[in-house]
């Protein structure tokens, strides 16, 4: 056994800022390398945040027949453009796919608390006044709200009635609300295809089941380059690293490892935004090999160590 042990054994170094994780010196190497240039996301001038959160979806998420069916039933222009601007569409984790996403037709309807005066800071806990100004100004949408009621009004009971009334999502990112109609980065929280980043212009909701990223305006470029690296082989085989699978076929791409993946920050950003740009979930395998190559480049990977993370990587 002594003999195997001096045999097997590699020398690891330890920093105190780091858990404590036995690696290889190929894998020591790698992470020496992606440290070395990549800085972590949660110091990026980027913002992430989770799906909305309805704790009841069969009467917030609909489908377009339904849409269509409640804009039916509005009296007025008036209120069917009202209404109209309430329901958005959404995009379910399951949605989203490795450069783009397929929309499932699913709309939500998106009721804030104390809606239609969920920025009136006076109002505390459920408004018999919000719900009536509800009641008269969207009359077809409070119907069919109605039927739900009572599962409504049962939703966490230590919340319903004190903090929101019976008609509101659970949680409609009151601190973050419009930075779904920014473009955006969207994921869903597990994937058994290893990566899977889109980015979404059309002012699309994601579901309590996704993660939105944004950046500051006019940064399209950077979306992109971000993009590039986060449905690349080293992403994932750095998430890998990090993060407890939920199966052996599925990752958990929540914020609190997403954030720790490291990126390089360049003065200008290069050609992996310009391949992201044309990539589309429909042709993925020349565009992820040109990203992969390109990525490899800017953390220094020899050619063992991208041989050791496609092994690694093997079937995805």
């Amino acid at each position: 056994m002594s003999d195997f042990v001096q045999q097997q054994n590699s020398i690891c170094d330890f920093s105190s800022a780091d858990a404590w994780v036995i690696l290889s010196p190929i894998e020591q190497s790698i992470k020496r390398k992606i440290e070395a240039v990549g800085t972590p996301l949660k110091e990026w001038d980027i913002q992430i945040n989770y799906g909305i959160k309805t704790g009841f979806n069969d009467a917030f998420i609909i489908s377009t027949e339904k849409r269509n069916e409640i804009l039916a039933n509005c009296q007025t222009e008036e209120e069917r453009q009202r209404t109209a601007e309430l329901i958005r569409p959404i995009l379910r984790g399951r949605d989203i796919k490795r450069y783009g996403y397929n929309w499932a037709n699913l709309w939500l309807i998106y009721i804030p608390w104390h809606f239609p005066y969920q920025f009136d800071d006076s109002i505390q806990g459920a408004s018999e006044k919000a719900e009536k100004a509800f009641k008269e100004q969207y009359p077809a949408v409070y119907s069919h709200m109605l039927q739900y009621k009572e599962p409504l009004s049962k939703r966490n009971k230590a919340e319903t009635g004190i903090r929101y009334e019976w008609y509101a999502m659970q949680r409609w990112g009151a601190k973050y609300w419009d930075d779904f109609s920014k473009p955006k980065i969207v994921w869903a929280e597990l994937a058994r295809t290893g990566n899977a980043f889109a980015i979404d212009f059309s002012k699309k909701m994601v579901g309590n089941t996704g993660y939105i990223l944004t950046v500051d305006e006019d940064k399209e470029d950077l979306l992109y380059y971000l993009l590039g690296f986060l449905n690349s082989r080293v992403m994932l085989y750095c998430l890998n690293q990090i993060t407890s699978r939920f199966d052996e076929n599925g990752w958990r791409w929540l914020r609190q490892f997403v954030e720790q993946l490291r990126i390089p920050r360049i003065q200008e950003i290069n050609s992996i935004a310009n391949i992201a740009r044309n990539a589309n979930s429909s042709n993925q395998t020349n565009f992820s090999k040109r990203i992969n190559e390109e990525i490899a480049r800017l953390y220094d990977l020899n050619e063992n160590e991208q041989n050791y993370i496609d092994e690694k990587l093997s079937g995805y």
